[in-house]
């Protein structure tokens, strides 16, 4: 496939920087993307639907990720990490990349649903 872009996520509760008492629940997530496409793309925009327990949807679009819009030829991964805060003991996030090949076609790269939860709140 010429534009394959691959998202992993894994997900760690940040209890030191929760505020259960205020509904706060904090989460750090660590993402890698990697191009197992034929060619060249960018990451130009970011698209996110962050959800709570209760429904409630925070919706974030911003330029690149981290500050940056990184390139990844073919086989090239990149990685970083990012947080998010939600109202509920869990949640779930859920987005797509705005990504623009080498060869001047736009794209979206879709990022998987994944659940935000505090440890031993899942059955």
């Amino acid at each position: 496939m010429k534009n394959d872009i691959k998202i992993e996520i894994r997900v760690l509760y940040l209890e030191n920087q929760s505020n259960i008492a205020q509904s706060q629940y904090a989460f750090a997530y660590t993402i890698t993307i990697t191009n197992q496409g034929e060619i060249g793309a960018q990451l130009l925009a970011r698209h996110w639907l962050i959800m709570d327990e209760n429904g409630h949807i925070e919706e974030v679009l911003g330029e690149g990720v981290v500050g940056q819009k990184p390139h990844l030829l073919p086989g090239e991964s990149f990685q970083y990490s990012s947080g998010a805060l939600i109202k509920t003991p869990t949640g779930s996030m859920k987005g797509t990349y705005g990504m623009i090949s080498d060869e001047g076609e736009r794209f979206e790269a879709l990022i998987p649903e994944f659940v935000l939860s505090e440890p031993y709140t899942l059955h």
